[in-house]
Parts: structure tokens; C-alpha cells; sequence
């Protein structure tokens, strides 16, 4: 069965979809000997598809849901410790969207690019939802502000289920913008003390900080969407 390119090498663990259309454009794969281009489908079955002049091989596909301690990083790779050395698993794993160094809080990690698309790209609207601890009360204004949505870096960031008491504040984002919740915060005055993601879409953090464990996508699936 054809399939396109980036699509099968997402599914082989080697990179999300957009990052396999890098590789694509950057002239790195090749399917049965010859260069592939962007749009190029292929069979994984009968093909013979190679990245940097390796074989992709299909990985089993593994998905882990974990609340991030402080302190650690959320990427694959990093000179400081990242959520994937805690798991250490044999699979090529990486963490679906990011949570800041400071945060704590849910993340899953996963070597399926097209779930990962699934849950971080806004238009299939999983909420994100974050605990924030501030460095002072939100007056009514500020909430009103948040209520109506923020104007961030070149677009709207609409904003769900808020809840505010004093310092603290509960809210609900489809972005997955790199320091999102700061910024939003920033805009208003604020300094973020303490930042926790507790849900994605409709499954929520009931781990310790540090502990993960091991699901399969179909029970994600059934408690995220």
C-alpha cells in the first residue's frame, strides 16, 4: 500500500512528519536507490527506504505518559537531563510538545509522529490545561483580559476554562508555543512562581513528580480525545 513518505517515516519512529519533510527536502532520503522528493509515496512493505543510507526499519511504537519533574528538560536530546533519560528506554522516544525547564507537570513521550501531530497541532483542539502560581493577586481586569484572549507574537491565543483565585489561576490552551503560558502572563504584568500542566484534553496528571508509566495508544486515545 503507497503511502507518503514522511507519513512512513513517522511512523518508523525516525522524526515527526514536518521534521521527515526536512529530511526529504535536505536530499537524505531514498527509496529503492533513488532520491526521494516532497509528495513521493512508497510501499513500506516492498520498498526499500533509506535515511542517510540507512534502512528504516519499522520500530514498535511505545507511548509513555510521566509528570515532568522540575529541572529537567523536555527533549530527546540535551547536554542537561531530559525526560527521556528518565525513562531509558531502548526505543528512540521524544517528548510530545515541550514543557519549560521550571514546569512540572504531564507530558508524553512517544517515537509515533502521527499521534504526536495529533495531540499538539491546533487544529484537532486538545486542550491543554495548567495550574499557575503568580507573584500576586489577578485583579478582575486582568481576568477579563484573559477571558477575552491575548494577542501573542503575531496571533490570538484564546483561553478555556479559567479559573482564578487570588494568585492562582487554571486555565485551558489549544498553543503550543515555545514559553506560552509565560508570555501570556508577561503581557498582563505578571511573573509565573510556579507553573504545572495537570491535562491533556481529558486525561489528567495523577502521577508523582518524576514517576511515568507505560500505556498503549489505545488507551490514550480513549482519555485524551
Amino acid at each position: 500500500m503507497l503511502e507518503r513518505i514522511e507519513k512512513i517515516l513517522a511512523a518508523a519512529g525516525i522524526a515527526s512528519r514536518r521534521n521527515a519533510k526536512e529530511l526529504i527536502a535536505k536530499g537524505l532520503v531514498a527509496v529503492n536507490g533513488k532520491i526521494a522528493k516532497q509528495g513521493d509515496k512508497a510501499d513500506p512493505g516492498n520498498d526499500l527506504i533509506e535515511v542517510n543510507g540507512k534502512p528504516v526499519a519499522k520500530e514498535k511504537q511505545v507511548y509513555v505518559v510521566m509528570n515532568k519533574p522540575r529541572g529537567v528538560i523536555s527533549a530527546a536530546k540535551d547536554a542537561r537531563k531530559t525526560v527521556v533519560d528518565i525513562v531509558n528506554a531502548k526505543e528512540r522516544l521524544f517528548p510530545v510538545g515541550r514543557l519549560d525547564r521550571n514546569a512540572e507537570g504531564l507530558i508524553i513521550l512517544t517515537n509515533d509522529g502521527d499521534f504526536a501531530n495529533k495531540v499538539m497541532h491546533p487544529r484537532y483542539n486538545v486542550k491543554k490545561t495548567y495550574h499557575v502560581v503568580l507573584d500576586r493577586a489577578l485583579p478582575r481586569e486582568d481576568v477579563l483580559k484573559l477571558q477575552k484572549g491575548l494577542f501573542v507574537e503575531g496571533r490570538v491565543v484564546k483561553i478555556f476554562d479559567l479559573h482564578c483565585k487570588g494568585s492562582e489561576a487554571e486555565l485551558a490552551i489549544h498553543e503550543g508555543r515555545k514559553h506560552i503560558v509565560k508570555k501570556i502572563f508577561e503581557l498582563l504584568g505578571f511573573r509565573i512562581a510556579s507553573l504545572q500542566r495537570i491535562a491533556i484534553g481529558n486525561l489528567k496528571l495523577e502521577l508523582k513528580p518524576g514517576q511515568f508509566r507505560y500505556v498503549s495508544k489505545e488507551w490514550l486515545e480513549k482519555n485524551i480525545f
